[in-house]
């Protein structure tokens, strides 16, 4: 496989539309069955999208980009703001020593996130119950 920097992974040279489609809804961990029921469209016209045999109205673009949470932009040219590369080896450390420190570091990480969520629950709760 080629190896791209991040810049021109999914840039208007080297990846289609349905490149950019297929990219964002897997960022975002819908199937495609998923995203065409959230957008009002058949399962065949979303494959069709991320085929490149069709692209979707302006009104259904802009859901599309709003689903997917990159900028439509970004879905017709590869700028603006959309999804990053995918990790490369040389992203990742090396050695078990550096993969454990990572991994050490990502579950502080998410523990600190869950705790924020529980925290903002917590405000949420209290607003609703005052309402």
């Amino acid at each position: 496989m080629e190896d791209y920097s991040e810049a021109e992974y999914f840039g208007n040279e080297s990846a289609t539309f349905g490149d950019r489609v297929y990219a964002a809804r897997e960022t975002v961990g819908l199937s495609q069955d998923e995203l065409a029921k959230r957008l009002g469209v058949k399962s065949k016209t979303a494959r069709a999208w991320e085929e490149d045999l069709a692209e979707p109205r302006a009104n259904k673009l802009q859901m599309l980009a709003g689903i997917l949470n990159v900028s439509v932009m970004w879905l017709l040219t590869g700028e603006g703001d959309g999804v990053s590369a995918p990790a490369t080896n040389s992203d990742m450390p090396a050695d078990g020593a550096g993969i454990l420190a990572d991994l050490r570091s990502s579950k502080l990480e998410a523990q600190q996130l869950a705790e924020k969520v529980a925290r903002l629950e917590r405000r949420v709760s209290k607003l609703l119950g005052a309402a």
